[in-house]
């Protein structure tokens, strides 16, 4: 491999003004590299125009002609790339610089995004982490960089810089040229069924759960001592993939299993990103893992239907995730399946249709940090206040991409809240996040007629080691309001309330918070506020179920609504339910932010652009946003005169 040469792209931080003493741009996610209204494939074997057009269009509306002009070493500050798991992304990028006969080098400090950076060794699309090389980078500066060592040059400066080093599997994956060329190479090896073993007693005392979960997955039995760093085969319980994400695994799997005959491992689909916009492109988009679905025998619940569900509802709902499993999602809410004791993961599409191929994907253990949830649930908190505040501690850093297990020393959390949690680790930007199966978990399969699970419960070890080990109290914690663009840019609700912001749309739902529990807290809080007078929603309101059967669920009578039904509640005061999907939550659909609109929702992610192009996105609890709706500006629902009772609104 030849050197590649060209000049410094830099992305400056708009907010530090100056010229020398600049900052480069933290924090860039992958919904601004690749825009959600853009990230539909015309087809599998090439990139769809839009992706490359669309690339960093609000960031640098130029970016496509500079990189075109040999402006190929895109320079950016710490956490490049977090959020998403956008194939597309990296994608786009290279084919940008493909295109004029250019490659592209992408050179950021600490913390790159987990998933953003397997797709790009995955695609072949070089990645550099130097926060010295990004710390002396200034505009036009000329860079080379040696395929071959990795070495970093920037010859204006005269200095050189050794990245932070891959893996060997990483280093092996780059060299070859990708993740199809592993996969063929590994392909003929791959068993049908993985041996799940947990480890003893003796052994478990020293490992986390989420250790002693990878460990019992391992492929390669003989290895037996785990520690952070290490790269292993595990194996996958269930490989998920959405219609937004489904093509491109297709694509892999066919680039790997070409010419033999192969069934996808573990493999379930779920339409649920693009299935209710009426645009054909998006149709294309869902069809291409409907004929793969039929060519290969995926019928439910291992395929869903549009408004079957959100697959991180769905598929928990249909009793495809259990406590134990090792599940990698191509989506980066994957890590939702954490509240229910297993550990998820999101890796990207490419990486799961390398595992469709084999059954097993490879991972390299993070640190790990143990958050203790000590004291007692206050007034109005929910989940999400309480990842809320988590985030907000966390600041710049964030989890660091560290392994996140929870405690929840007096079993307050119900099955809704820790789904919020583990979900928002995405957010969090942790590789995973876990609840420990306990006595919660046990009675929420119960409820559901699981009494008989296939793995044992599993808790952090008494010796393990915790990199950070952390308390977080709920006696301290209080509702919250997050404002653009962060989740962690949170403040209390009530303050938030005196400065009276008020808002086009009012939005409930989403993998986050679209349970049934979620949905009955917040109509509690809509009756209760009827019957002190506050009748009719002051904006748009709309419900986005977590499944659809939970749609079904919220039409059904509830005694603790005085025998209404979730749905007619929220009718009542004029607010609409909508099928089960994903749209509105990544700027997609007719309930997506239009220029210029503002919307209070239960949904993850508020970044710039994230809910609709233009518009402005807060995040709350369902209880918060549904006392908002009525309140007719951003409010807790105390600021509707309601008094905490925990026998009136407890879940």
């Amino acid at each position: 491999m030849g050197v590649i040469r060209g000049r410094a792209l830099i992305f400056w931080d708009p907010k530090v003004p100056g010229s020398k003493y600049r900052r480069k741009l933290d924090a860039i996610d992958t919904d601004q590299i690749t825009p959600a209204a853009d990230c539909v494939s015309e087809s599998l074997e090439t990139l769809d125009e839009r992706w490359k057009a669309g690339s960093f269009r609000y960031l640098m509306p130029d970016f496509r002609a500079r990189v075109h002009r040999g402006e190929t070493f895109l320079v950016a500050g710490d956490r490049f790339a977090i959020g998403s798991s956008r194939e597309m992304s990296p994608a786009g990028l290279k084919g940008i610089a493909d295109e004029a006969g250019h490659e592209m080098v992408i050179v950021c400090g600490s913390n790159m995004g987990d998933i953003f950076r397997r797709n790009a060794l995955n695609l072949g699309l070089h990645v550099v982490q130097s926060p010295e090389a990004v710390a002396d980078a200034q505009d036009d500066d000329q860079f080379e960089f040696d395929p071959d060592t990795r070495r970093l040059t920037n010859v204006t400066q005269g200095r050189t810089y050794e990245p932070v080093p891959l893996t060997a599997k990483e280093e092996e994956i780059r060299r070859s040229g990708g993740i199809v060329a592993v996969g063929r190479r590994e392909l003929p090896d791959a068993r049908d069924r993985a041996i799940v073993e947990f480890p003893d007693a003796s052994l478990a005392r020293s490992l986390t759960a989420t250790e002693q979960i990878i460990w019992a997955h391992r492929v390669d039995k003989d290895r037996r001592e785990l520690k952070p760093g290490d790269t292993l085969r595990v194996y996958a319980d269930l490989l998920p993939a959405s219609d937004g994400t489904a093509p491109f695994a297709i694509h892999t799997f066919n680039q790997i299993t070409a010419g033999v005959s192969a069934h996808p491992r573990q493999a379930a689909i779920a339409n649920d990103h693009f299935v209710f916009t009426g645009r054909e492109d998006d149709e294309r988009q869902t069809s291409i893992g409907r004929v793969f679905a039929a060519e290969h025998g995926l019928v439910p619940p291992y395929y869903a239907t549009p408004g079957d569900g959100i697959f991180h509802f769905y598929f928990p709902e249909q009793g495809l995730v259990v406590p134990g499993q090792f599940i990698p999602g191509a989506d980066s809410h994957s890590r939702a399946y954490g509240a229910y004791g297993a550990v998820g993961i999101g890796v990207g599409s490419t990486t799961l249709g390398f595992g469709w191929a084999t059954g097993y994907v490879y991972v390299t253990l993070p640190k790990a940090r143990r958050v203790v949830l000590s004291g007692t649930l206050q007034p109005w908190v929910a989940g999400k206040d309480i990842v809320l505040e988590l985030l907000r501690r966390w600041g710049a850093k964030q989890s660091q991409g560290m392994s996140v297990e929870f405690v929840d020393t007096n079993r307050q959390l119900p099955i809704a809240y820790r789904n919020t949690v583990a979900n928002m680790m995405a957010e969090g930007e942790a590789w995973n996040g876990i609840f420990p199966a306990d006595d919660v978990t046990a009675a929420w399969y119960a409820s559901r007629h699981q009494s008989t699970l296939p793995y044992p419960f599993v808790g952090g070890g008494a010796s393990a080691r915790y990199d950070i080990d952390e308390e977080l109290s709920l006696d301290g914690i209080i509702p919250l309001i997050a404002k653009p663009f962060s989740p962690g840019n949170a403040f209390p609700a009530d303050e938030v309330a005196r400065e009276r912001i008020t808002f086009d749309k009012a939005l409930i739902g989403s993998c986050t918070n679209g349970s049934y529990d979620d949905l009955l807290q917040a109509a509690l809080v809509i009756r209760a506020a009827r019957a002190a007078g506050f009748t009719r929603s002051a904006s748009v309101f709309v419900v986005f179920p977590g499944s659809g059967g939970v749609g079904r669920q919220i039409e059904r009578p509830d005694s603790r609504l005085g025998g209404e039904s979730i749905a007619q509640v929220f009718r009542s005061v004029g607010g609409e339910i909508r099928q089960s999907w994903c749209g509105p939550c990544f700027g997609q659909g007719p309930d997506a932010l239009q220029p210029g609109q503002r919307a209070i929702t239960s949904f993850n992610r508020n970044w710039q652009n994230r809910m609709g192009v233009g518009g402005e996105g807060y995040l709350a609890s369902p209880a918060i946003v549904a006392a908002s709706a009525l309140a007719g500006y951003m409010a807790p629902p105390s600021e509707l005169g309601l008094k905490w009772d925990p026998e009136l609104y407890s879940v």
